[in-house]
Protein backbone atom coordinates (compact mmCIF):
# COMPACT_ATOMS: atom_id res chain seq x y z
CA UNK A 1 0.00 0.00 0.00
CA UNK A 2 2.96 2.43 1.01
CA UNK A 3 4.54 1.45 -2.31
CA UNK A 4 1.04 2.16 -4.18
CA UNK A 5 0.76 5.53 -2.47
CA UNK A 6 4.06 6.65 -3.61
CA UNK A 7 3.65 5.80 -7.08
CA UNK A 8 0.68 7.72 -7.45
CA UNK A 9 2.39 10.81 -5.75
CA UNK A 10 4.84 10.21 -7.72
CA UNK A 11 2.97 10.25 -11.09
CA UNK A 12 0.66 13.35 -9.69
CA UNK A 13 4.28 15.55 -9.29
CA UNK A 14 5.27 14.34 -12.62
CA UNK A 15 2.48 15.39 -14.24
CA UNK A 16 1.29 18.67 -12.56
CA UNK A 17 5.27 19.45 -12.10
CA UNK A 18 4.19 20.47 -8.18
CA UNK A 19 6.89 20.33 -5.12
CA UNK A 20 6.62 16.41 -3.71
CA UNK A 21 6.59 18.25 0.24
CA UNK A 22 3.72 20.75 -1.03
CA UNK A 23 1.70 17.78 -2.30
CA UNK A 24 1.70 15.73 0.91
CA UNK A 25 0.92 19.05 2.93
CA UNK A 26 -1.88 19.80 0.98
CA UNK A 27 -2.69 15.54 1.64
CA UNK A 28 -2.52 15.86 5.04
CA UNK A 29 -4.46 19.32 5.66
CA UNK A 30 -7.75 17.97 3.41
CA UNK A 31 -7.89 14.99 6.51
CA UNK A 32 -11.20 14.81 8.05
CA UNK A 33 -11.24 15.61 11.00
CA UNK A 34 -10.44 13.37 14.34
CA UNK A 35 -13.55 12.25 16.12
CA UNK A 36 -13.95 11.18 19.85
CA UNK A 37 -16.64 9.17 21.91
CA UNK A 38 -17.03 9.40 25.14
CA UNK A 39 -19.43 7.42 27.54
CA UNK A 40 -20.71 8.69 30.97
CA UNK A 41 -23.23 8.64 33.28
CA UNK A 42 -24.19 7.89 36.95
CA UNK A 43 -26.17 5.57 38.67
CA UNK A 44 -28.29 4.64 41.81
CA UNK A 45 -29.68 2.63 44.44
CA UNK A 46 -30.65 2.44 48.05
CA UNK A 47 -33.80 1.66 50.97
CA UNK A 48 -36.11 4.26 51.65
CA UNK A 49 -39.06 3.98 55.05
CA UNK A 50 -41.75 6.03 53.85
CA UNK A 51 -44.31 5.53 56.87
CA UNK A 52 -45.34 2.28 57.76
CA UNK A 53 -44.08 0.73 54.63
CA UNK A 54 -40.29 0.33 53.07
CA UNK A 55 -38.52 -0.82 50.16
CA UNK A 56 -35.54 -1.20 48.33
CA UNK A 57 -35.54 1.15 45.63
CA UNK A 58 -33.52 2.90 42.86
CA UNK A 59 -31.53 0.28 40.18
CA UNK A 60 -31.51 2.80 37.74
CA UNK A 61 -29.20 3.75 35.36
CA UNK A 62 -28.28 6.76 33.22
CA UNK A 63 -26.05 6.72 30.44
CA UNK A 64 -25.16 9.59 28.88
CA UNK A 65 -22.91 9.47 25.22
CA UNK A 66 -20.58 12.42 24.41
CA UNK A 67 -19.69 12.88 20.69
CA UNK A 68 -16.89 15.24 18.78
CA UNK A 69 -17.51 15.14 15.93
CA UNK A 70 -15.28 18.01 15.60
CA UNK A 71 -13.40 20.91 17.17
CA UNK A 72 -16.92 22.97 16.93
CA UNK A 73 -19.28 20.14 15.95
CA UNK A 74 -20.45 17.98 19.08
CA UNK A 75 -23.73 15.72 20.32
CA UNK A 76 -25.06 14.60 23.80
CA UNK A 77 -27.58 12.17 24.50
CA UNK A 78 -28.80 10.89 27.93
CA UNK A 79 -30.93 7.86 28.52
CA UNK A 80 -32.89 6.52 31.67
CA UNK A 81 -33.50 2.93 32.26
CA UNK A 82 -34.69 2.23 35.61
CA UNK A 83 -37.83 -0.08 36.99
CA UNK A 84 -41.20 0.84 37.74
CA UNK A 85 -43.97 -1.26 39.13
CA UNK A 86 -41.73 -4.28 38.49
CA UNK A 87 -41.09 -3.19 34.75
CA UNK A 88 -38.19 -1.74 32.90
CA UNK A 89 -38.42 1.58 31.44
CA UNK A 90 -36.42 3.34 29.00
CA UNK A 91 -36.88 7.23 28.83
CA UNK A 92 -34.85 9.86 26.94
CA UNK A 93 -33.58 12.32 28.62
CA UNK A 94 -32.52 14.70 26.16
CA UNK A 95 -30.47 14.12 22.49
CA UNK A 96 -29.03 17.51 20.87
CA UNK A 97 -26.45 18.45 18.32
CA UNK A 98 -24.57 21.91 19.33
CA UNK A 99 -21.81 23.88 16.75
CA UNK A 100 -19.40 26.02 18.71
CA UNK A 101 -19.52 29.42 16.69
CA UNK A 102 -17.02 31.11 18.60
CA UNK A 103 -14.94 30.29 21.82
CA UNK A 104 -17.60 31.55 24.17
CA UNK A 105 -20.67 31.00 22.20
CA UNK A 106 -22.74 27.66 20.97
CA UNK A 107 -25.49 26.54 19.84
CA UNK A 108 -27.59 23.59 19.94
CA UNK A 109 -31.17 21.87 18.33
CA UNK A 110 -32.48 19.21 19.56
CA UNK A 111 -34.10 18.12 23.33
CA UNK A 112 -32.03 19.60 25.57
CA UNK A 113 -32.23 20.49 29.43
CA UNK A 114 -33.56 23.87 29.55
CA UNK A 115 -31.53 26.58 31.74
CA UNK A 116 -35.18 27.45 33.61
CA UNK A 117 -32.96 28.33 36.85
CA UNK A 118 -30.37 25.65 37.57
CA UNK A 119 -31.58 22.66 39.70
CA UNK A 120 -32.92 20.70 36.28
CA UNK A 121 -29.85 21.56 34.17
CA UNK A 122 -27.23 21.29 36.82
CA UNK A 123 -28.07 19.66 40.10
CA UNK A 124 -30.55 16.49 39.26
CA UNK A 125 -28.02 13.83 38.82
CA UNK A 126 -27.92 11.54 41.79
CA UNK A 127 -24.58 11.70 42.41
CA UNK A 128 -24.90 15.87 42.45
CA UNK A 129 -28.12 16.56 43.96
CA UNK A 130 -26.64 16.28 47.96
CA UNK A 131 -29.87 14.87 49.05
CA UNK A 132 -31.59 11.45 48.13
CA UNK A 133 -34.83 13.41 46.58
CA UNK A 134 -35.88 16.31 44.40
CA UNK A 135 -37.22 19.41 46.25
CA UNK A 136 -40.92 19.74 46.08
CA UNK A 137 -41.90 21.10 42.73
CA UNK A 138 -38.36 19.98 41.01
CA UNK A 139 -39.39 16.50 40.58
CA UNK A 140 -42.09 14.16 39.65
CA UNK A 141 -44.40 16.97 38.67
CA UNK A 142 -42.40 19.97 38.10
CA UNK A 143 -43.73 23.67 38.73
CA UNK A 144 -41.60 24.82 35.87
CA UNK A 145 -39.60 23.35 33.03
CA UNK A 146 -37.26 21.04 32.83
CA UNK A 147 -36.19 20.20 29.12
CA UNK A 148 -38.19 20.66 25.95
CA UNK A 149 -37.63 20.40 22.39
CA UNK A 150 -35.91 23.88 20.48
CA UNK A 151 -32.87 25.48 19.57
CA UNK A 152 -30.35 27.51 21.82
CA UNK A 153 -27.71 29.83 21.91
CA UNK A 154 -25.72 30.22 24.51
CA UNK A 155 -22.48 31.78 25.76
CA UNK A 156 -20.91 34.19 28.31
CA UNK A 157 -19.13 37.47 28.48
CA UNK A 158 -17.27 39.71 30.28
CA UNK A 159 -19.15 43.14 31.55
CA UNK A 160 -16.34 45.08 33.00
CA UNK A 161 -14.56 42.79 35.74
CA UNK A 162 -17.45 40.67 36.11
CA UNK A 163 -18.50 37.49 34.50
CA UNK A 164 -21.78 36.68 32.61
CA UNK A 165 -23.52 34.06 31.14
CA UNK A 166 -26.48 34.07 29.14
CA UNK A 167 -28.98 31.85 27.12
CA UNK A 168 -32.14 32.11 24.81
CA UNK A 169 -33.88 29.88 23.29
CA UNK A 170 -37.27 28.79 21.24
CA UNK A 171 -39.42 25.79 22.32
CA UNK A 172 -42.83 23.90 21.62
CA UNK A 173 -43.03 25.17 25.14
CA UNK A 174 -46.00 23.72 27.63
CA UNK A 175 -49.10 22.63 26.72
CA UNK A 176 -52.25 23.17 28.89
CA UNK A 177 -54.86 20.58 30.55
CA UNK A 178 -57.84 22.61 29.32
CA UNK A 179 -60.18 19.37 30.77
CA UNK A 180 -61.39 18.51 27.38
CA UNK A 181 -58.85 15.61 26.86
CA UNK A 182 -60.04 12.43 28.19
CA UNK A 183 -56.48 10.96 28.02
CA UNK A 184 -56.07 13.47 30.66
CA UNK A 185 -57.31 13.97 33.96
CA UNK A 186 -60.33 16.22 34.60
CA UNK A 187 -59.22 16.77 38.02
CA UNK A 188 -55.95 18.82 36.30
CA UNK A 189 -57.62 21.14 34.37
CA UNK A 190 -55.86 24.62 34.34
CA UNK A 191 -52.11 22.44 34.99
CA UNK A 192 -49.37 22.78 32.78
CA UNK A 193 -47.87 20.02 30.81
CA UNK A 194 -44.16 20.00 29.94
CA UNK A 195 -43.80 17.55 28.04
CA UNK A 196 -44.75 18.47 24.77
CA UNK A 197 -42.81 17.30 22.96
CA UNK A 198 -45.30 17.74 19.21
CA UNK A 199 -46.56 21.41 19.37
CA UNK A 200 -49.89 21.42 20.21
CA UNK A 201 -50.15 24.84 18.50
CA UNK A 202 -48.28 26.82 16.37
CA UNK A 203 -46.93 29.32 18.83
CA UNK A 204 -43.28 28.48 20.13
CA UNK A 205 -41.88 29.66 23.55
CA UNK A 206 -39.51 32.18 23.86
CA UNK A 207 -37.27 31.79 27.00
CA UNK A 208 -33.99 32.94 28.27
CA UNK A 209 -31.63 32.62 31.72
CA UNK A 210 -28.97 35.43 32.63
CA UNK A 211 -26.56 34.08 35.24
CA UNK A 212 -24.13 37.27 37.22
CA UNK A 213 -21.06 36.57 39.15
CA UNK A 214 -20.90 40.00 41.32
CA UNK A 215 -17.71 39.15 43.06
CA UNK A 216 -14.26 39.03 41.76
CA UNK A 217 -14.53 35.11 42.16
CA UNK A 218 -16.65 32.99 40.43
CA UNK A 219 -17.99 31.86 44.25
CA UNK A 220 -21.45 33.28 43.59
CA UNK A 221 -23.50 33.29 41.14
CA UNK A 222 -27.00 34.69 40.50
CA UNK A 223 -29.49 33.46 37.82
CA UNK A 224 -33.07 35.02 36.58
CA UNK A 225 -34.59 32.94 33.68
CA UNK A 226 -38.04 33.51 32.21
CA UNK A 227 -40.48 32.29 29.52
CA UNK A 228 -43.77 33.26 27.80
CA UNK A 229 -45.57 31.03 25.44
CA UNK A 230 -49.51 30.76 24.62
CA UNK A 231 -50.01 27.40 25.74
CA UNK A 232 -53.87 26.54 24.92
CA UNK A 233 -54.79 23.93 22.27
CA UNK A 234 -54.70 24.75 18.44
CA UNK A 235 -58.84 25.66 17.53
CA UNK A 236 -60.06 25.54 20.58
CA UNK A 237 -61.35 28.29 23.01
CA UNK A 238 -58.19 28.22 25.00
CA UNK A 239 -56.17 28.63 22.29
CA UNK A 240 -54.64 32.18 22.99
CA UNK A 241 -54.26 31.08 26.62
CA UNK A 242 -50.96 32.60 27.73
CA UNK A 243 -48.19 31.42 30.40
CA UNK A 244 -45.69 33.46 31.80
CA UNK A 245 -42.98 31.65 33.64
CA UNK A 246 -40.40 33.23 36.03
CA UNK A 247 -37.33 31.49 37.96
CA UNK A 248 -34.75 33.20 40.44
CA UNK A 249 -31.69 30.60 41.37
CA UNK A 250 -28.92 31.48 43.57
CA UNK A 251 -25.83 29.35 43.93
CA UNK A 252 -22.63 30.21 46.54
CA UNK A 253 -19.72 27.37 47.09
CA UNK A 254 -16.73 28.51 48.62
CA UNK A 255 -13.57 27.53 51.16
CA UNK A 256 -14.19 28.48 54.53
CA UNK A 257 -10.79 28.72 55.87
CA UNK A 258 -11.36 28.95 59.60
CA UNK A 259 -13.42 26.29 59.37
CA UNK A 260 -11.42 24.28 57.92
CA UNK A 261 -14.25 22.96 54.83
CA UNK A 262 -16.67 23.86 51.75
CA UNK A 263 -19.45 25.83 52.07
CA UNK A 264 -21.97 25.38 49.16
CA UNK A 265 -25.71 27.28 49.10
CA UNK A 266 -27.91 26.71 46.62
CA UNK A 267 -31.52 28.07 46.43
CA UNK A 268 -34.05 28.75 43.48
CA UNK A 269 -37.81 30.19 43.12
CA UNK A 270 -40.37 29.27 40.28
CA UNK A 271 -43.34 31.44 39.63
CA UNK A 272 -45.89 30.34 37.33
CA UNK A 273 -48.69 32.62 35.81
CA UNK A 274 -51.09 31.29 33.51
CA UNK A 275 -54.44 33.69 31.91
CA UNK A 276 -57.15 32.54 34.46
CA UNK A 277 -59.76 30.31 32.13
CA UNK A 278 -63.23 28.86 33.05
CA UNK A 279 -62.91 24.89 33.01
CA UNK A 280 -66.21 22.61 32.79
CA UNK A 281 -66.66 19.75 35.62
CA UNK A 282 -68.37 16.91 34.69
CA UNK A 283 -68.99 15.67 38.57
CA UNK A 284 -71.24 18.93 39.35
CA UNK A 285 -72.09 19.94 35.00
CA UNK A 286 -70.54 23.42 35.78
CA UNK A 287 -67.91 26.05 35.38
CA UNK A 288 -65.42 26.96 37.34
CA UNK A 289 -62.42 29.20 37.64
CA UNK A 290 -59.27 30.33 39.94
CA UNK A 291 -56.26 32.71 39.85
CA UNK A 292 -54.01 30.02 38.14
CA UNK A 293 -50.41 31.33 39.84
CA UNK A 294 -47.99 28.23 41.50
CA UNK A 295 -44.85 28.13 42.62
CA UNK A 296 -41.81 26.16 43.97
CA UNK A 297 -39.00 27.00 45.80
CA UNK A 298 -35.90 25.36 47.94
CA UNK A 299 -33.41 26.38 49.80
CA UNK A 300 -30.32 24.21 50.41
CA UNK A 301 -27.15 24.23 52.23
CA UNK A 302 -23.98 21.55 53.03
CA UNK A 303 -21.00 22.06 54.86
CA UNK A 304 -17.86 19.01 54.03
CA UNK A 305 -14.98 19.60 55.91
CA UNK A 306 -12.98 18.68 53.03
CA UNK A 307 -9.55 20.27 54.90
CA UNK A 308 -9.45 18.36 58.62
CA UNK A 309 -6.81 15.99 58.92
CA UNK A 310 -8.84 13.10 59.79
CA UNK A 311 -9.26 10.74 56.90
CA UNK A 312 -12.82 9.90 57.73
CA UNK A 313 -14.23 13.18 59.12
CA UNK A 314 -12.79 15.24 55.94
CA UNK A 315 -15.05 12.59 53.46
CA UNK A 316 -18.60 13.24 55.35
CA UNK A 317 -21.00 16.30 54.78
CA UNK A 318 -23.81 17.61 56.12
CA UNK A 319 -27.05 18.22 54.26
CA UNK A 320 -30.11 20.22 55.23
CA UNK A 321 -33.10 21.57 52.63
CA UNK A 322 -36.04 23.37 52.48
CA UNK A 323 -38.94 23.12 50.13
CA UNK A 324 -42.43 24.14 49.68
CA UNK A 325 -45.09 24.29 46.73
CA UNK A 326 -48.40 26.09 46.34
CA UNK A 327 -50.96 25.52 43.34
CA UNK A 328 -54.00 27.58 42.79
CA UNK A 329 -56.52 28.36 45.39
CA UNK A 330 -60.09 26.75 44.20
CA UNK A 331 -58.21 24.35 41.81
CA UNK A 332 -59.23 20.72 41.64
CA UNK A 333 -55.07 20.28 42.10
CA UNK A 334 -55.13 22.80 44.86
CA UNK A 335 -51.86 21.94 47.11
CA UNK A 336 -49.78 23.98 49.96
CA UNK A 337 -46.92 21.70 50.79
CA UNK A 338 -43.72 22.29 52.31
CA UNK A 339 -40.97 19.83 53.25
CA UNK A 340 -37.45 19.71 55.39
CA UNK A 341 -34.60 17.40 54.76
CA UNK A 342 -31.50 16.45 56.54
CA UNK A 343 -28.72 14.57 55.69
CA UNK A 344 -25.28 12.93 56.46
CA UNK A 345 -23.60 11.99 53.32
CA UNK A 346 -19.79 10.23 52.82
CA UNK A 347 -17.85 10.38 50.01
CA UNK A 348 -15.86 7.44 48.54
CA UNK A 349 -14.07 9.14 46.07
CA UNK A 350 -14.92 13.00 44.43
CA UNK A 351 -18.10 11.23 42.41
CA UNK A 352 -19.24 8.32 44.46
CA UNK A 353 -21.47 9.51 47.42
CA UNK A 354 -23.60 7.38 50.36
CA UNK A 355 -26.78 9.49 51.48
CA UNK A 356 -28.44 9.22 54.23
CA UNK A 357 -31.17 11.97 55.14
CA UNK A 358 -34.74 11.78 57.39
CA UNK A 359 -37.43 13.87 55.32
CA UNK A 360 -40.08 15.26 57.03
CA UNK A 361 -43.43 16.57 54.85
CA UNK A 362 -46.39 19.01 56.03
CA UNK A 363 -49.05 19.35 53.56
CA UNK A 364 -52.65 20.93 53.17
CA UNK A 365 -53.84 19.63 49.58
CA UNK A 366 -57.70 20.97 49.90
CA UNK A 367 -58.29 19.99 46.47
CA UNK A 368 -56.79 16.57 47.37
CA UNK A 369 -53.95 16.31 45.79
CA UNK A 370 -50.47 15.34 47.01
CA UNK A 371 -46.96 16.39 45.45
CA UNK A 372 -45.22 13.25 44.28
CA UNK A 373 -41.80 12.54 44.10
CA UNK A 374 -39.35 11.93 41.54
CA UNK A 375 -40.80 8.31 41.48
CA UNK A 376 -44.52 9.16 41.18
CA UNK A 377 -44.88 7.81 44.90
CA UNK A 378 -46.93 10.41 47.24
CA UNK A 379 -44.40 12.31 49.55
CA UNK A 380 -47.15 12.68 52.48
CA UNK A 381 -45.49 10.69 55.04
CA UNK A 382 -41.99 11.58 56.94
CA UNK A 383 -39.44 9.08 55.07
CA UNK A 384 -36.37 7.82 56.02
CA UNK A 385 -34.04 7.34 52.75
CA UNK A 386 -30.50 6.06 52.16
CA UNK A 387 -29.06 5.98 48.66
CA UNK A 388 -25.49 4.80 47.29
CA UNK A 389 -25.25 7.16 43.79
CA UNK A 390 -21.64 7.42 41.51
CA UNK A 391 -21.26 8.86 38.57
CA UNK A 392 -18.83 7.49 35.72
Amino acid sequence: MKYITTLLITICVSVYGQDYSDLLKKIESSKPGDSQFLLRGYAHSGYEKRGEESSFVGGSFNPIFLWRQSDKLLFEAELELELEHGETALALEYANMAYELRDNLTVRVGMFLLPFGTFSERLHPRWINRLPSSPLGFGHDPIGPMRDMGIELRGNTKLGSRSLSYSLYSTNGPSLNDGEDHDLSEDEAGMLNYLNFEDNNSNKAIGGRLGIFPLASPALELGFSGQIAEVGNHETEYENTAANLYALDMSYVNNIIFLKGVVDLKGQLNQINVDDESYFSDEDSSSYSFLNQSQASYLQASFRPAYVRNSFVKNLEIVGRYSQIETPEGALWESNQSQYVVGLNYWLDWRTVLKIAYQVNESSAAGGHVEEDEHGDEGGDNAILIHWAFGF
